[in-house]
């Protein structure tokens, strides 16, 4: 039997064939002659010969009867690869099927081998890496970041033409790290550039890669239907939301603009800067003042109209206003104030979950396909689409932002039918928060602190027939000082809680109060946690880097090699986390002359919290957003509670939502236009 480590070598320089060495310790695979690819099966003696002289260990693979690939063949490889696209996300839970269907992992080595150089570089590392994490023996293996795989979807395209230089004259020992400018996409006469540095921000995509990794909507059923999959979908992308809208007002400037009129032109431009290694162009731009256009491509075998999503459109609002849905049956399924968000999330993306996808459609995906071909609507250029058609580079385009505004906007719209907390499913009798202090790092209390950070991250494995050795590049980030919250609690009686800890910005973009109905979307979550209150007065000390929201800076970029955990289910726990925010990012970035907000905190009642369900071991770094591994979501109440519903009869500003359980305390986001020295995040 093969150690399955081996697998993880199939993602090393994807382009590459798989008789290659791979690897720092130079492994290559010994390919059945009648699985080496048409290309060079006339030569498969002298390529077996020759690299395996040059390889420290050759591994044998099985020849066994492969699944027939049919249609998955059909997206060339050359080609870009988008999950949006309805073909594209159909051939990709085939393939995923494949992998997941055969039995041993000798057979799957098997099997990728075969499909690795004939399908599509980027569909093969989606699907093979689903699989890999849906595998009972293959969910302890640590897959690598796409950024690994693919650094063409994050970085500078200036970068690979100096990387080739350097790997091809430079020693290893004595290259230097490739520096990629904090502002080359766009001058700061494009105010939407104010943001590059959160859209554009490396951990930022790769957190939204893989969220939709572990969260596929399109597979075998035991691979999508999570818990709370739907709702989850809806608060993750709410969260993004509110967060791009806090750091727009820490920028000066005003809430995002939601994208409800279709017919209308996007002022919007975005020039990406990057260049597709796979398919060998690079990303195509969308200039200012482009409308929607009916999409008709058959080479992609879409055709759809604006109208269409106009129709979905109407039939979910609907569904909202009338609390119900229709399945496929025509049975009715109620949209209650329990399952209704999830029912509506699965729908609205849509998944294989939605109720009724024919009747209902497929509004989401739907929006990122028009959006991201709106540049060559019928292929008449033989553009690919933009940025934003790839769950890895969706969130660099400004448009994103705008078209999640109306996604979010149509969950509102339900949560705004849902009956109001009362105050009685918001207090927690005999628990009152006395005080909030936030203590910093080197700095005054209250006083949250931002920076800018250098990191170094070797994108080596992805640098496809380059000499070996590594490529550094080195990007400037947001960063923030670590901090700690100090929290005053009594209790009547020894009992536990959970802590919800939420910030927003204390005014409007005009300097205005909040009505709170308008300041509850704008809180955005920093950390969720058990506590066990003893009779009487309780101090609860958290620090930023345990949030519930996050991962660690370096998890985020993690090679196959660095910060690996031993052992199998903490493996599998670990690489299920990969989801996580970015913990840079936890904070927004502020202002120099400091950035007003208000910090919440609430001690809610356990008994309306709970889930009965053993978590020990399991990865919940950044369960809030991403959920625990192969468990129920980690919290009975509605996500983004207590500020998901509209306010109760009464309450128009955040003093008067306040129940004793509660407490808020102003602090400052202050941001030092300083940049510090990198930190390396590899070996």
């Amino acid at each position: 039997m093969t150690d399955k480590k081996n697998l993880l070598l199939l993602f090393d320089r994807p382009q590459e064939p798989s008789f290659m060495p791979k690897g720092d310790q130079k492994k290559a695979f010994s390919v059945p002659a009648d699985y080496l690819s048409d290309k060079y099966k006339p030569i498969g003696t002298q390529v077996s010969n020759r690299f395996g002289e040059e390889a420290n260990e050759v591994i044998p693979v099985n020849r066994i009867t492969v699944p027939r690939l049919g249609e998955i063949l059909e997206l060339p490889r050359d080609s870009n690869f988008s999950l949006f696209i309805p073909k594209h996300r159909r051939i990709a839970g085939r393939l995923i099927d494949i992998f997941l269907g055969v039995r041993s992992v000798d057979d799957l080595l098997a099997v990728a081998v075969y499909s690795r150089d004939r399908v599509n570089p980027y569909l093969f590392n989606y699907a093979f890496s689903v699989a890999l994490l849906h595998r009972a023996d293959t969910q302890d293996l640590d897959i690598p970041s796409i950024i690994h795989s693919f650094p063409d979807k994050y970085l500078d395209s200036k970068v690979f033409a100096k990387a080739r230089e350097d790997a091809s004259v430079v020693p290893e020992g004595a290259r230097m790290p490739i520096e990629v400018p904090i502002d080359y996409t766009a001058s700061n006469l494009e105010e939407e550039h104010r943001l590059a540095y959160f859209r554009e921000d490396l951990g930022l995509n790769l957190h939204h890669w893989h969220w939709h990794l572990v969260y596929p909507f399109e597979a075998a059923q035991q691979v999508v239907a999570k818990d709370r999959r739907g709702e989850l979908f809806y608060y993750m992308h709410q969260q993004i939301m509110a967060r791009y809208n806090f750091e727009r007002l820490c920028n000066k400037m005003k809430r995002v603009e939601r994208f409800l009129d279709w017919n209308k032109e996007i002022p919007e431009a975005y020039f990406p800067k990057l260049d597709s290694l796979v398919a060998s162009r690079s990303w195509p731009a969308r200039v200012s003042n482009q409308k929607l256009q009916n999409v008709k491509r058959e080479v992609d075998g879409i055709n759809i109209d604006v109208d269409d999503m106009k129709r979905w459109r109407d039939r979910i609002y609907d569904a909202i206003h009338s609390g119900m849905v229709r399945d496929r049956s025509g049975n009715s399924i109620p949209l209650d104030e329990t399952t209704g968000i999830d029912i509506l999330g699965n729908m609205v993306e849509s998944s294989i979950l939605s109720p009724n996808r024919d009747f209902y459609g497929d509004l989401h995906n739907t929006g990122h396909i028009l959006l991201s071909y709106i540049h060559d609507p019928d292929h008449r250029h033989l553009e690919s689409f933009g940025v934003i058609g790839d769950s890895a580079t969706a969130m660099r385009d400004p448009i994103f932002y705008r078209w999640h505004g109306f996604i979010d906007d149509l969950f509102q719209e339900f949560k705004g039918t849902l009956p109001r907390y009362t105050e009685n499913q918001l207090n927690n009798p005999g628990v009152t928060v006395q005080g909030i202090q936030v203590d910093v790092e080197g700095g005054q209390p209250n006083v949250l602190q931002t920076f800018w950070q250098q990191s170094d991250v070797d994108l080596s494995r992805g640098m496809d027939f380059q000499p070996r050795g590594s490529v550094f590049v080195r990007f400037t980030h947001l960063q923030h000082r670590g901090f700690q919250y100090k929290i005053q609690v009594n209790s009547n009686q020894a009992r536990q809680g959970t802590c919800r800890i939420f910030m927003a910005p204390k005014t409007d973009e005009r300097g205005n109060p909040w009505l709170f109905r308008d300041q509850r979307l704008m809180f955005i979550e920093l950390d969720k946690f058990k506590v066990n209150l003893k009779q009487g007065s309780n101090t609860i000390v958290r620090n930023s880097v345990d949030s519930s929201v996050t991962i660690p800076f370096e998890r985020t970029y993690r090679d196959l090699e660095t910060f690996r955990p031993q052992g199998g289910d903490q493996l599998a726990q670990f690489n299920f986390c990969g989801c996580g925010w970015p913990d840079n990012l936890l904070i927004p970035k502020g202002a120099p002359e400091g950035f007003p907000c208000q910090l919440f905190v609430m001690i809610s009642n356990i008994n309306d919290d709970r889930i009965n369900q053993d978590s020990s071991g399991a990865c919940n770094d950044a369960d809030s957003y991403c959920g625990i591994k192969d468990k129920l979501y980690p919290d009975k109440r509605s996500m983004g509670y207590p500020f998901d519903r509209m306010p109760r009869n009464g309450v128009d500003t955040l003093q008067q939502f306040l129940t004793p359980n509660m407490r808020v305390q102003d602090v400052t986001i202050q941001f030092q236009d300083r940049t510090f020295k990198p930190r390396s995040l590899t070996k």
